[in-house]
């Protein structure tokens, strides 16, 4: 090992130089010699399957909401803003039943709609009938 100071070569396990007396630097061990990498297993589990796509029923919500009944229809939105949330967080569970919720809350709208529509031409008929006889 030569010396830093002076390059005088000094013995392999030397800590001084015999020269001029300054510390040598004791050489760091010699790493040891790399691991083969281990086999890769001769079988590994499938990947679990993506779930299929839970709709939202989004646009059904707001259609009802807009054309049929209001009030059921805000419900529906609420469900169907809902789905796109859970299964993002991974609650595929909670995501189909928002998406089950807002499908059903929108037929239920719809229905009320349809009802009331019909419930008011039956009363526009009744009324134009019984306008037509006091004539």
């Amino acid at each position: 090992m030569n010396c830093t100071n002076c390059g005088h070569l000094n013995a392999d396990g030397a800590t001084v130089c015999a020269s001029c007396g300054a510390a040598l630097g004791v050489a760091p061990p010699s790493p040891p010699p790399a691991a083969a990498p281990a086999p890769a297993p001769a079988y590994s589990a499938p990947a679990a399957p993506a779930p299929a796509p839970i709709p939202n029923n989004l646009v059904w919500a707001i259609l009802a909401t807009l054309c049929c009944c209001l009030p059921t229809g805000i419900v529906a939105i609420v469900f169907a803003a809902q789905v796109d949330g859970k299964a993002a967080a991974g609650d595929y569970d909670g995501a189909r039943k928002a998406s089950e919720n807002a499908k059903l809350w929108s037929w239920i709208s719809l229905g009320l709609g349809l009802l009331g529509s019909v419930g008011y031409f039956g009363l526009a008929m009744i009324g134009a009938i019984a306008d037509a006889g006091n004539y």
